[in-house]
């Protein structure tokens, strides 16, 4: 993990190693000089669409508790990590190495038996993977990823799985979530509170 971390509360009680916001550009462009095609570290920023997904998990834990979860592309994966004392069995995916490597940090820290982290792009996602209910925050950025990533949900709501998306609300993203709308069983908007203004970010729940 190349980026300096340090503890920090995420939740009430709950303590994270996460990347320090103020060394991850300077670090980044460190990295840069040394390889001009290393990524952004898009992961190692607490995303709103990650809170909001935290804070609706945390009122509504019937959809992990006793679950088998899993949370794609998470980043730093909090959501993950605010439910996992719920949760029968946790699974955290990312494509960073980096991010995963974190997570891995995180779940030796926490002493959390029942999570494991994987690092693995979800257009290239194992058949065997399955899942009762599958987060994604913030995941509808890229329209060109958009068809493997709608083709993963559907396969999984194919299998029973509870799929819950947080998104802010994009125009960009709005082919994805038209894709979707057949499968859309609640969809509300989840107020947030970031640097003293409100976001709102857009919650859906799928199932068929």
């Amino acid at each position: 993990m190349q980026y300096p971390t340090r503890l920090m509360e995420v939740q009430d009680g709950l303590m994270l190693h996460l990347p320090i916001p103020e060394l991850v550009k300077s670090t980044y462009e460190n990295l840069l000089r040394k390889q001009v095609n290393t990524p952004f570290p898009f992961w190692a920023k607490i995303w709103p669409s990650s809170k909001a997904m935290l804070e609706f998990l945390t009122l509504e834990p019937t959809w992990t508790t006793g679950k088998t979860v899993l949370e794609i592309g998470a980043g730093l994966a909090l959501p993950s990590f605010s439910i996992a004392h719920l949760a029968s069995e946790v699974l955290v995916i990312d494509h960073a190495p980096d991010a995963v490597a974190l997570i891995n940090k995180n779940i030796d820290h926490l002493r959390a038996s029942n999570i494991k982290a994987k690092c693995l792009d979800w257009s290239r996602f194992p058949e065997h993977i399955s899942a009762d209910t599958v987060l994604l925050s913030d995941v509808n950025y890229a329209p060109d990823a958009f068809a493997p990533l709608l083709e993963l949900i559907g396969r999984f709501m194919m299998n029973g799985t509870v799929v819950i998306i947080a998104t802010p609300e994009r125009i960009m993203a709005a082919p994805f979530v038209q894709a979707l709308q057949p499968f859309i069983q609640r969809s509300f908007l989840h107020l947030l509170e970031v640097m003293d203004r409100t976001v709102e970010i857009r919650m859906l729940l799928l199932w068929k």
